[in-house]
């Protein structure tokens, strides 16, 4: 089994990265063209116990999004979450110019506003693939709120630094997520061949029984099957319909249990396990939540 290298703290990661010893504990900037060992790291598998941002400058190449290439040049960010695990698998110098990273402990944000709502920050659970693209004025942003955060605790720490460096860090994040609220709409009619596919996939699901097998879809499943992470997946649903995975695949199962309930003598039970349902109560209980009347309810006044 391969080894996963642990680094739980900014300390760590700095001396994992051969990097100086860093000003603050718990927040580091790092250039990529500083990391002194690149080379020697590919190959490792490690995980994180801090959040960690990563921007590359993209000179050509493609980017992933479903089964669909697009052409860039401009630079991207890429968001990972505590507990994940990486892997190194190239060193070019040639990108490693211009990049560089952003870690922060979730201690230093822990008795913070952002610390109570960083997981509205999806994007930290995105797929690689699923980067955000942004565009040099956006980029020019970006690197300020950067600079600012390293303005904050290179210089003498005091009761202000930590509170700034937070607010900084939040400010950010809001930013990336209006760029991939943007991202989201440049390709719009993508996401709308995405919403087609995915209600094949849950009749297709339906008609072929699996749901006999394996219960309810999941937005896992979905999101897998239609090769993105179930985050993107939801956060592009929700953009593009206004209902997330979860609401969608909510509405097409009560959708087929109206229409069970009102051609068939089968019981509110039969139903339930038809759909995918381990037990009919789960059942009754969305169906009621969805609609504001139980199964049999609705069964007597249609």
């Amino acid at each position: 089994m391969k080894e996963i290298i642990q680094l739980d703290s900014i300390s760590k990661a700095s001396h994992f990265l051969g990097l100086a010893k860093p000003k603050h504990p718990l927040v580091a900037v790092f250039n990529h063209k500083d990391i002194q060992n690149g080379h020697a790291l590919v190959g490792k598998t490690f995980t994180n116990s801090f959040y960690l941002v990563q921007f590359k400058q993209c000179h050509s190449g493609s980017f992933g999004y479903g089964r669909t290439s697009y052409d860039f040049e401009e630079a991207t960010l890429m968001f990972i979450a505590p507990n994940q695990v990486l892997a190194v698998n190239g060193w070019l110098e040639e990108e490693q110019i211009n990049g560089w990273g952003l870690m922060f402990h979730p201690d230093l944000i822990r008795k913070s506003q952002l610390g109570n709502n960083i997981d509205q920050y999806t994007f930290f659970s995105y797929e690689v693939t699923e980067a955000l693209h942004i565009s040099d004025e956006e980029k020019n942003t970006i690197l300020s709120l950067r600079d600012n955060i390293v303005k904050e605790y290179s210089q003498n720490i005091d009761r202000q630094s930590q509170k700034l460096i937070v607010t900084s860090i939040e400010l950010f994040l809001d930013y990336c997520t209006r760029y991939y609220t943007r991202q989201f709409f440049t390709r719009e009619n993508l996401n709308k061949d995405i919403v087609a596919r995915f209600e094949s996939l849950l009749k297709t699901y339906y008609n072929s029984n699996k749901q006999l097998e394996k219960g309810m879809p999941s937005v896992r499943y979905c999101g897998e099957a239609l090769n993105m992470s179930p985050n993107y997946f939801s956060d592009l649903l929700k953009k593009e319909t206004g209902r997330n995975a979860q609401d969608h695949i909510h509405y097409f199962i009560i959708e087929k249990a109206k229409t069970q309930l009102l051609n068939s003598g089968e019981s509110v039970g039969s139903i339930a396990y038809d759909l995918g349902f381990e037990y009919p109560q789960n059942f009754s209980k969305l169906f009621k939540n969805k609609t504001g009347k139980s199964p049999t309810e609705f069964r007597s006044l249609n």
